[in-house]
């Protein structure tokens, strides 16, 4: 039988693990491109670190979800956290090697671990009512706020105190990665219990009863449900959301780097970003319920077009970090809302494939942007990859009207 403290029991083990993950990402993505440039000597391999782990999040977000509609959330949780673990210390090894291809190996295996870490948003979701699903979703997108304040202040610190016993400081945010890493999947191992698939079934039993007592169907092909404009909305609006944002953001410290700009400024700059990311994720459930799916998505894009005009028209600190802020709260609404919008669209038994279908395209998606970033950059500068994010942004605008359009609809509800 379905227990609502149950439910939020295992909502603040999955916020607290989170945290901890998220806090590891990014204090890698503080450094990732500036080691990546002088691992590899050449700036237009500065994206490759990073578009191989978006690349590598993208192939296994659908195994990651198979695995877990098999073997249970918890099983896969765990084995995501431990991955990043691994991630983490290869990273280390390849920096005091001053080895690229690990690197390149490290970022592998830190996005197999995201694949199954970007899961934990739909396990939220999953262990509630309908009614509660968007919030929870943002709950869990808010977890990253922890990361937003802790990942960027762990680099100074750890680099400090690992240059110490005479190593490179540099290598601070992969030895961070890898403790923090370690304790979030004896976590979610020794206290994610009884396993959130279980609870999933509970309340997916129950939708499908009433649904059925309404003469809906069960279940619907793939075909089917990519075939439906709100499916192909909501998919589009995390994809384009993902992408301006990974591809402004990996750029952004190469950029302060070339201003002349310290590490602790770089730092600074990526807590704005986090923080517009993941700080405000549980206002935007509200609001999402509140003003619905679709304005959101508008919000979202004029957010994300602010972003990329601002950051690149100053060299002074704070001027970036606004931009950079904005940039991480526009994709705060795309993702939530888009999620959320996602989430509406799916019965129980057709989750774990189309969520892990959207996962794959987002993040492969984002990868050919990172990938893009650095030849973008060495050629056109950080003007050039703005304008490129504000290019993305209003084809996402003109598919929202597009997809939206009543007739569409009228027709689709009809097929």
């Amino acid at each position: 039988m379905y227990n609502s403290a149950q439910s939020k029991r295992l909502l603040y083990i999955l916020f607290a693990t989170q945290s901890l993950f998220s806090a590891s990402q990014i204090a890698i993505f503080t450094l990732i491109a500036i080691v990546a440039t002088r691992l590899s000597g050449s700036e237009s391999a500065s994206g490759l670190p990073s578009s191989t782990l978006t690349f590598s999040q993208a192939f296994a977000a659908f195994p990651a979800a198979m695995i877990m509609s098999r073997f249970g959330r918890r099983a896969g949780l765990t084995l995501g956290y431990s991955l990043g673990a691994i991630g983490g210390l290869v990273g280390v090894i390849a920096i005091m090697q001053s080895m690229f291809p690990l690197l390149i190996l490290s970022a592998i295996l830190i996005g197999v671990g995201r694949a199954s870490g970007e899961q934990s948003r739909f396990v939220a979701g999953e262990m509630f009512p309908q009614a509660e699903r968007a919030r929870m979703i943002g709950r869990i997108v808010f977890a990253g706020t922890v990361g937003a304040v802790a990942g960027p202040i762990l680099v100074s610190p750890s680099g400090k105190f690992l240059e110490s016993f005479g190593l490179n400081p540099d290598l601070g945010p992969w030895a961070a990665a890898f403790g923090l890493c370690t304790l979030a999947a004896l976590i979610t191992l020794f206290f994610l219990r009884p396993d959130p698939t279980i609870i999933a079934k509970m309340i997916s039993a129950a939708e499908t009863e009433t649904e059925e007592s309404q003469g809906q169907a069960s279940a619907r092909s793939t075909q089917t449900l990519l075939s439906l404009p709100t499916v192909q909305l909501a998919i589009l609006s995390m994809l384009v959301s993902q992408t301006v944002m990974v591809v402004l953001m990996v750029m952004t410290p190469l950029h302060m780097d070339h201003l002349r700009h310290t590490r602790d400024d770089i730092s600074l700059v990526i807590s704005a970003h986090t923080l517009g990311m993941f700080g405000f994720a549980a206002v935007t459930g509200y609001l999402i319920d509140r003003l619905g799916r679709i304005p959101m998505l508008i919000v979202a894009g004029l957010t994300l077009i602010a972003a990329a005009l601002i950051a690149p028209i100053s060299t002074n600190e704070f001027i970036i970090a606004l931009g950079l802020f904005l940039l991480g709260l526009g994709w705060n609404f795309g993702y939530v809302a888009g999620s959320s919008l996602l989430a509406d669209a799916l019965q129980g038994s057709e989750r774990a494939r189309i969520q892990g279908i959207n996962d794959t395209l987002v993040f492969f998606v984002a990868g050919i942007g990172s990938l893009s970033a650095g030849p973008l950059f060495a050629s056109g500068g950080y003007g050039a990859v703005s304008l490129a994010g504000i290019v993305l942004t209003l084809t996402l605008i003109i598919l929202i009207y597009w997809l939206t359009r009543p007739q569409l609809q009228t027709n689709t509800t009809t097929t």
